[in-house]
């Protein structure tokens, strides 16, 4: 064999270079992951290896970042349902508006919506049946108690809408019942809202 024809060595191939994730691009891969395995497992199934293993990076960088598989859930959790202001939005058209609203949170990729995993995990867990609690009282309650005239049970029909739009994903997205599924968005908000203006405005004056 020549020397023009030897093989060439590992030492003579030229070296490619991986681009190294920022820490902001690690926490966004390991908060993607972790929700993907908490909304398909389960807080008692997932671990932490698991997700370091879908991230695509050793499991201390998981510690590294969340501390324990605790605080990576509770990392994960944090939920801004970026609910629409319905103050000036006439009555009869509020019902509507929350179920695409919803509707259109979870179109996207449902295993990434921190609001499913924890819609699935907080029958189970304390921790995501608090987080569900606290995510509903501060952020749906006074958007559906602004829609509404001041009044005594103002904060139970809050929590009933509240109720129905979490029914709703659970047939939807986690039981994922074929009828249901099979409705497109916007005939499911066609059927569905009269629902929600029921527990609004039964023996409420318009406004």
């Amino acid at each position: 064999m020549t020397a023009s024809s030897a093989p060439d060595t590992p030492a003579d191939r030229p070296r490619r270079t991986v681009p190294r994730r920022t820490a902001e691009a690690t926490k966004a891969a390991i908060l993607a992951a972790a929700r993907s395995r908490f909304a398909g497992q389960g807080y008692e199934r997932t671990t932490i290896r698991g997700v370091a293993a879908d991230a695509g990076i050793d499991a201390s960088m998981v510690m590294r970042y969340f501390g324990s598989k605790e605080q990576l859930f509770e990392a994960a959790l944090a939920i801004d349902l970026r609910l629409p202001d319905v103050r000036d939005v006439p009555q009869d058209r509020i019902p509507q508006l929350l179920v695409r609203h919803f509707l259109d949170r979870w179109e996207g990729d449902p295993t990434d919506d921190a609001l499913l995993v924890l819609l699935r995990s907080a029958v189970t867990n304390d921790q995501a049946a608090a987080r569900m609690r606290d995510v509903f009282a501060r952020q749906v309650a006074p958007a559906v108690a602004a829609a509404l005239p001041p009044g005594p049970d103002a904060p139970a029909r809050a929590a009933l809408v509240s109720a129905q739009l979490l029914g709703l994903a659970l047939a939807r997205y986690l039981l994922r019942l074929p009828p249901v599924l099979a409705l497109t968005p916007d005939r499911t908000a066609e059927l569905y809202a009269p629902a929600l203006e029921a527990v609004l405005t039964s023996g409420v004056t318009s406004r």
